[in-house]
């Protein structure tokens, strides 16, 4: 009989993998007594498929900025599941080159709808701040806009009586996050369907329906 692996509850899913000859991979998540953590995983016996999901989990780390556990598992420092943008932050790592190498995103970027140059301040206690520099136009639209977008992608909460604060629930800083979803947030509606047309697509192979 074969043994029945206890991987965890998956959350999403990457149906076929282009980096890695269209291979499944999931993001799994687990409680153990640090809180919630996440494992990436895949059925997959392909030659070299152990360095393809290491690459992964370190490309999470680094982009999310989330720390290793035990077992080539991830979690957030602050204890907190953020299971929406660790949702985001799994996508993203699937999508890199792994020829490349991988860094944080700076929390800045350039909205190409307004010209505005957008930067995001970390205010502490989990606090992020929208700001909006140049010549560009509907600045206080666009921040309002970008600020939602965050709000959306890490399920973060508006901070109350402003359009341009953001809060993560925890009350703890999360630069690299912030940064990685900054990019996505000024299209946050497209981002929105991507996922949910990924969620809708199959499911995570077992071995004998994948190659190698």
């Amino acid at each position: 009989m074969g043994q029945t692996l206890d991987i965890g509850r998956r959350i999403e899913l990457v149906p076929l993998d282009a980096h890695f000859g269209d291979i499944s991979i999931g993001l799994y998540r687990q409680q153990d007594d640090s809180g919630p953590v996440y494992q990436v995983f895949t059925y997959s016996r392909r030659v070299g498929v152990e360095d393809r999901i290491a690459f992964v989990v370190k490309a999470m780390e680094v982009l999310g900025g989330m720390d290793p556990v035990d077992g080539g598992r991830l979690k957030f420092h602050c204890g907190y599941a953020h299971q929406l943008a660790v949702k985001r932050v799994f996508l993203e790592a699937c999508k890199l080159d792994p020829t490349n190498p991988v860094e944080p995103r700076p929390l800045q970027i350039l909205d190409k709808k307004s010209g505005l140059q957008i930067k995001v301040l970390s205010e502490g206690d989990g606090v992020y701040r929208v700001t909006a520099h140049g010549e560009g136009k509907d600045r206080e639209r666009r921040i309002s806009f970008i600020a939602g977008g965050l709000m959306k992608l890490a399920e973060m909460d508006e901070v109350s009586g402003t359009l341009d604060q953001v809060a993560f629930p925890c009350g703890q800083v999360h630069d690299a996050l912030v940064g990685l979803l900054l990019v996505r947030a000024p299209n946050v509606r497209a981002v929105l369907r991507e996922q949910e047309a990924v969620a809708s697509r199959g499911v995570l192979a077992a071995p004998s329906q994948q190659d190698g």
